[in-house]
């Protein structure tokens, strides 16, 4: 598709950011200006969504490019600049803005839903303001990038060369169980040089946190963060009963399979380095060699859902807006990452190959056509989606894509294998959510306690969700470490449930697409294009589902998973 970057009518063409004077004219201009009509309020807003998109693009850049290559200090120090010299001058500038637009009488003629979401936000963003948590956010984000570069250096030795730990990863899923653990035990020693340092950067990152919180009037930081997320379609109990309903309805399938696994592999437990390898003595499966190929045949397989999903990953390959491959000194991980200004994402990931490599693909691709629907929507407000509703546009592709997956898998009994493989993680993924949340309710509702109490509560939760198949024996200390290999925890705290919520939705997709794929797709396509226009129930039930996490749903769609593994098997 011919991508066009919008034309400008408030920043010139030229604009850059070298420095705060750059950027603060702008905001003074906005500030200062008369509002005294509802045309002038209007075109205030356009101006403002202008100046965001441009920000958030520039800053975009400079996280990808960090994150593409941590080694670089200049690349870091782009980054580092931005965080600690623009970010904060922002704040108060945008909360007088917010101000600005939240006191203005001509506010009132702008009815619809999309403006009074967008509204309800700015007056929550001025709700949770205080001018002394400025310094407080600035080092909290600096802070919470250094997981990256401490992860992103974590590499092990194998056959006389160094590899990165994705790529090491991929060796526990090999039939020979010495080699298993070899790899296992020495991705462990390495993490474990990194332990202390790790709890300390997040004990420090939860200091900041929870002084962030009280002093914007919270007890504590989930309260605020609550807020600060836009949760205002749930509540803190709604995720309670999640968490309930995994246990109850999830956990016990994923015993059975784990039983299972055990069983084929001759062994009445498992071992930590047991839960990837197929128990047939199969190979891993090996969707593809390179990214080149990778790209290639996800664009088919989109093309043949629908046309203009694979135009939007080859419109991002001529952009160069895709890094795909795994590399030394890149962080960990994948992500979609929007630009709103020009309105096509960036496509980051690490893949070496495996099966979860080309699942991360369409996950990421999901997200992208997410961006490519929404990009025409008038403010950058609307386009900033609650990630309730960005995952349900990644997790529902994982799905809705498998029926394609041959391009991928000619052989038969490999593509059945892929299938078997993709609806098993979802169910054992549906537990570590819930484990991950709850951690983070108990770790910020306790904020001042201890490592070794931090350590305990993390194995109690581990324990609450788990099936008690693994045998830990031996390795307690690296069990009782596993989350810190969570970014969520440390980067984007309490962003990880919004997986859990919306992988029921796109279960949900999935099980419609069986009876009409047509009709799935095309209620797929007209939520996404309503970015963040509506609620999030009603952007749901626009796809064709209910934004439902009760046991009664979850326990529906455990049995129609359960029912489609059967069929698989």
């Amino acid at each position: 598709m011919q991508i066009k970057r919008p034309e400008r009518t408030f920043l010139p063409k030229d604009f850059t950011i070298e420095k705060w004077e750059d950027v603060e004219q702008y905001f003074i201009e906005l500030e200062q200006r008369e509002i005294n009509s509802k045309e002038d309020f209007k075109k205030w807003l356009l101006d403002q969504s202008e100046l965001e998109a441009v920000l958030e693009e520039n800053f975009a850049w400079r996280y990808i490019k960090m994150t593409i290559n941590t080694k670089d200090e200049e690349l870091a120090k782009d980054y580092t600049f931005f965080v600690k010299e623009i970010q904060p001058k922002l704040a108060p500038y945008s909360f007088r803005l917010n101000k600005k637009l939240s006191n203005s009488p001509y506010k009132k003629e702008f009815n619809d839903e999309a403006y009074k979401i967008l509204f309800r936000s700015v007056d929550t963003a001025i709700k949770l303001f205080r001018e002394e948590n400025i310094p407080l956010e600035a080092e909290m984000a600096e802070k919470s990038q250094e997981f990256s570069a401490i992860s992103g250096a974590q590499s092990i030795e194998h056959e006389g060369k160094q590899i990165t730990m994705q790529k090491a990863a991929t060796l526990l899923k090999e039939n020979d169980e010495a080699l298993r653990k070899s790899i296992f035990e020495k991705m462990a020693e390495r993490r474990a040089q990194d332990v202390d340092t790790l709890d300390k950067l997040f004990s420090e990152l939860i200091h900041l946190r929870h002084k962030i919180a009280t002093n914007a009037g919270f007890d504590n930081y989930r309260d605020y963060k609550f807020e600060s997320l836009g949760r205002f379609d749930y509540t803190k109990e709604d995720c309670f009963e999640f968490h309930k309903s995994i246990k109850e309805e999830i956990v016990p399938l994923v015993k059975k399979i784990s039983e299972k696994q055990a069983q084929d592999l001759g062994k009445d437990k498992l071992k930590p380095w047991d839960g990837e390898v197929d128990p047939k003595g199969r190979k891993p499966l090996k969707p593809f060699e390179t990214g080149e190929e990778l790209l290639e045949k996800t664009v088919t397989i989109f093309n043949k859902i629908d046309p203009f999903f694979g135009d939007c990953l080859s419109t991002m390959d001529d952009l160069g807006h895709l890094d795909l491959e795994s590399k030394d000194g890149k962080s960990p991980g994948g992500y979609n990452y929007p630009l709103y200004e020009i309105g096509v994402p960036f496509i980051f990931m690490n893949a070496v190959g495996s099966h979860r490599d080309l699942i991360t693909m369409i996950h990421e691709g999901g997200h992208a056509i997410h961006s490519f629907l929404n990009r025409d929507l008038e403010l950058t407000g609307f386009q900033n989606l609650p990630s309730e509703v960005a995952e349900l546009s990644s997790m529902s592709m994982e799905l809705l894509t498998m029926d394609y997956w041959q391009d991928f898998y000619d052989d038969e009994e490999d593509l059945k294998r892929a299938k078997i493989e993709q609806l098993e993680t979802i169910l054992k993924i549906l537990p570590w959510v819930a484990t991950i949340d709850a951690f983070q309710h108990w770790i910020y509702e306790n904020p001042n306690h201890t490592i070794p109490e931090r350590k305990a509560q993390w194995t109690k939760i581990l324990s609450d969700f788990g099936t008690g198949v693994t045998d830990w024996s031996s390795y307690e200390s690296v069990r009782e470490n596993t989350w810190q290999r969570q970014l969520h925890l440390f980067e984007v705290p309490f962003y990880y449930i919004e997986y859990g919520m919306a992988q029921l939705g796109a279960l949900a997709v999935w099980k419609n697409s069986k009876s009409d794929f047509s009709s799935a797709i095309k209620k797929y396509k007209s939520a996404l294009s309503l970015g963040y226009t509506k609620s999030i129930p009603a952007i749901y039930k626009s796809a064709g589902v209910t934004f439902d996490f009760s046991r009664g749903n979850i326990r529906s769609l455990a049995q129609f998973i359960n029912n489609e593994l059967t069929s698989l098997r």
